[in-house]
């Protein structure tokens, strides 16, 4: 079945801008940051079922056993996998709205109906069970949600997940919860699929880690679902490459200095950023727990010919709302080195002042 991902469409063909507020990977590693990396290179292995290393790397970090670990190509690939252990024809997977346009593309692509659940900017995103359990039918399979959100930056409650497992439980379907921006959260959260076998987290090493080039990424899930994951990927790269999977496993050896790294550029950008949103009154917008935010105009405008023209006038790219069914809001990405997040927000400013 035809399927597109508007927004990854526009964000791979949209003019390279100087400054890029868009991309909302964090700034990437080099090789110096993996001290080991250069050794570890090496072209053989085996995957038959993942790289039995990374595998038991990433579980270990988890604190579940390697059977509750299925790798995949980056998090997209592991969503799609997710979603096609789950889904087929004819089944409906009920998504977030707003939400990130390449998740309903998956599910179309495996022939499933798309729904809607929405999180509101009133209410500040919160995930709201009760509005889920009304928007549930027979034909629900599956549930998809991100924690923190895409593309407001905001971390689910843990009493809200537990009660969407509880009501996943109830009614038979599995809750896929993206998390490729939980490790930038403060609060130290666990991941969802520790809360409830009806869920399972995927994750990669690109958004908190600045590693988005070795794709390095993974389903958390009991047993039963990882083998039915594990068992989609044979139909789509059988094999993952040993190298990325090699260089993956030294960047978990060293995760917890990546992770001091993201919280400094993190902690460098974020006061940035609030203080310029606190400072425009035409804009209002949600606290994010990531390294995106999501603001919208007060007045309800399009934010698309906003966009435009600041990468026209000034070279600097945001994200329009319109890719998040959110035409008034646009968001920001603050991932990148501090000296552009500061350049890019004054060419905001500048831009949101010309006439």
């Amino acid at each position: 079945m035809k399927a597109r991902a508007r927004y990854m469409d526009w964000a791979k063909h949209r003019a390279k801008p100087a400054i890029d507020l868009a991309g909302s990977n964090l700034l990437a590693c080099s090789l110096d940051d993996l001290p080991g990396a250069r050794e570890a290179l090496d072209i053989s292995g085996e995957s038959p079922n993942g790289f039995a290393p990374l595998v038991e790397a990433i579980a270990a970090r988890y604190g579940v056993g390697p059977d509750n670990v299925a790798t995949a190509v980056g998090c997209s690939g592991a969503n799609f996998l997710t979603l096609a252990a789950f889904v087929g024809p004819g089944d409906e997977v009920l998504l977030e709205r707003p939400g990130y346009d390449p998740l309903a593309a998956a599910a179309t692509m495996l022939g499933a109906d798309v729904s809607r659940f929405d999180r509101r900017f009133e209410e500040g995103y919160r995930l709201d069970p009760d509005r889920i359990e009304r928007a549930v039918t027979p034909r629900t399979r599956a549930v998809v949600l991100s924690s923190p959100h895409n593309p407001s930056g905001v971390l689910a409650g843990v009493d809200d997940l537990r009660e969407i497992g509880r009501l996943a439980e109830r009614h038979g379907f599995a809750v896929m919860v993206d998390e490729v921006y939980l490790d930038l959260a403060s609060s130290g959260h666990a991941p969802a699929a520790t809360l409830s076998p009806a869920f399972v987290s995927t994750n990669s090493l690109t958004k908190a880690y600045g590693l988005a080039s070795l794709r390095c990424g993974w389903s958390l899930a009991s047993p039963e679902v990882t083998e039915e994951i594990r068992r989609a990927r044979n139909a789509v790269d059988v094999w993952s490459a040993i190298p990325a999977d090699r260089l993956s496993v030294v960047a978990f050896r060293r995760l917890d200095r990546l992770h001091d790294r993201a919280r400094q550029i993190v902690g460098s950008n974020a006061p940035l950023v609030q203080a310029f949103l606190d400072s425009r009154p035409e804009l209002e917008c949600v606290s994010s727990s990531a390294t995106i935010a999501f603001p919208r105009f007060r007045d309800g405008r399009d934010a698309d010919p906003f966009a435009r023209k600041l990468l026209r006038d000034h070279g600097v790219a945001l994200v329009p709302g319109v890719f998040f069914d959110s035409p008034s809001h646009f968001r920001i990405a603050y991932g990148g080195a501090p000296e552009d997040v500061e350049k890019g927000l004054e060419a905001i400013a500048a831009c949101l002042a010309a006439p």
